[in-house]
């Protein structure tokens, strides 16, 4: 679950700093070939094994507390200490805790070149290709999902080179929306961008408000941007542009159409008042309330919104079908454990077959064999959506993905092209800049 992260230009300058020794391939963990991994938990003595997650809100707390109950029961020779940590406080704490004498032994590391990469670089995680052999993950695991989480020595490019970590979940952001107003409207949850702006006037027109929103954290405005974005641009293009691929550029008439629609829905009054100044799980709470006809934000959101609206909520990928989207934080294992076996049995425990269905059964999204679980409501929809979506080539990654600065130079981009504090060329070229500035060090 990426979460609603707030500003993190404090993690970037850390991030920007090295580890001695960090980048060497001498200071790098040995890589582990199959044949030399142990899988079997019970004949690995005892073992206290320390893992950092994020699997704090409603349903993700669930799953991850069961799990760790049963690995428990049936390896009672290893105990897991567990840290539990939001998203924000996670990355703010993760680069000390792999740089440091207690490092833990599991942590989920955000996807991008600025957290994995950037890891990746400095020689703090394990390649896992070995573990991934001899637990199977690449059998019972698409590429679209293992891909996500691999890099080369460099940390420069995502989805090339080697693995460094397993992903329990899948995510996607698309269009939640409250069955309720919109029979009420006597609309159909759309399937086409033109019945989408119909959706969005018909509300307005009779005093609902259109799109929940709030922006508090930043990241929420580029869920939208990139929602924008879809509707204009080509998967395959955008895909090219969140990885930070030479040869792609943020000033095209696409990006700039989409710009300007995120403008125009801030100008037709289609955001609450405010929006700048409301927190993200607050918005989606007011949501859940009956706050607003759509809510754009990601399938993180379905175990509580589900909770909170029951039949009420629908999920869908936006019109045209591309979406962002990927895996929820992978987990990952530091090149500082003394336990390395044991921390890959470990997330190869709460990412089998088994694990998927604990994940469904408490509402959240398993990033495989999502067709074999018995779901109901609105996770029957966000199902749905997720096996359309990750079989498919429509699929984008999130745009802070594209540089070891992204995050902060989007989120906060886009925040002051909502504010008007920049022009529609000024915010692409802002993004430009930042993407050339990284090039350098490709």
């Amino acid at each position: 679950m990426r979460g609603f992260a707030a500003s993190l230009a404090a993690l970037s300058l850390v991030l920007a700093g090295c580890v001695p020794g960090s980048g060497s391939s001498g200071q790098r963990p040995a890589e582990r070939p199959a044949g030399e991994v142990r899988t079997d938990p019970a004949t690995m003595g005892e073992v206290t094994l320390t893992v950092w997650d994020q699997e704090v809100r409603g349903g993700q707390e669930k799953q991850i507390t069961a799990l760790n109950d049963a690995f428990q029961r049936k390896f009672p020779n290893i105990r897991i200490k567990r840290v539990a940590r939001s998203f924000d406080d996670l990355r703010s704490t993760v680069k000390l805790g792999l740089t440091g004498a207690d490092a833990p032994d599991v942590v989920q590391v955000n996807n991008g070149k600025q957290d994995m990469g950037s890891f990746v670089k400095a020689g703090l995680l394990q390649p896992l290709d070995g573990y991934a052999t001899a637990h199977k993950w690449t059998e019972r695991m698409p590429d679209s999902v293992l891909r996500l989480a691999k890099y080369p020595d460099s940390g420069a490019v995502l989805g090339e080179g080697k693995l460094y970590g397993v992903a329990q979940t899948g995510e996607l952001v698309g269009l939640y929306y409250n069955k309720e107003k919109l029979a009420k409207l006597g609309i159909q949850a759309p399937r086409t961008w033109e019945e989408f702006d119909a959706a969005l006037a018909t509300a307005k027109r009779a005093g609902e408000l259109p799109i929940q929103f709030g922006n508090l954290e930043k990241s929420s405005g580029t869920y939208l941007f990139s929602l924008a974005m879809h509707r204009y641009g080509k998967a395959e293009e955008e895909t090219r542009l969140a990885t930070g691929r030479d040869g792609v550029t943020w000033n095209t008439d696409a990006n700039k159409q989409a710009a300007r629609l995120v403008l125009s829905w801030a100008d037709n009054g289609y955001f609450p008042q405010g929006f700048a100044g409301i927190k993200g799980d607050d918005s989606w709470a007011a949501f859940a309330r009956g706050e607003g006809v759509f809510h754009v934000s990601g399938t993180w959101l379905s175990a509580d919104l589900q909770a909170a609206m029951g039949d009420k909520a629908g999920f869908q990928l936006p019109p045209g079908q591309t979406v962002t989207g990927g895996t929820g934080l992978p987990f990952a294992v530091s090149g500082r454990s003394k336990n390395p076996d044991a921390a890959a049995a470990y997330i190869d425990f709460i990412t089998n077959s088994a694990a998927m269905k604990v994940l469904a059964d408490n509402g959240n999204l398993p990033a495989t064999e999502a067709d074999k679980q018995a779901v109901s409501g609105l996770n029957k929809d966000v199902f749905a959506a997720w096996q359309t979506a990750s079989r498919s080539a429509q699929m984008v990654p999130y745009l802070d993905y594209a540089t070891v600065t992204a995050y902060d130079v989007v989120t906060g981009a886009t925040e002051q092209l909502l504010a008007k504090q920049l022009s529609v060329e000024q915010f692409l070229t802002v993004l430009q800049d930042d993407l050339d500035k990284n090039r350098g060090g490709r």
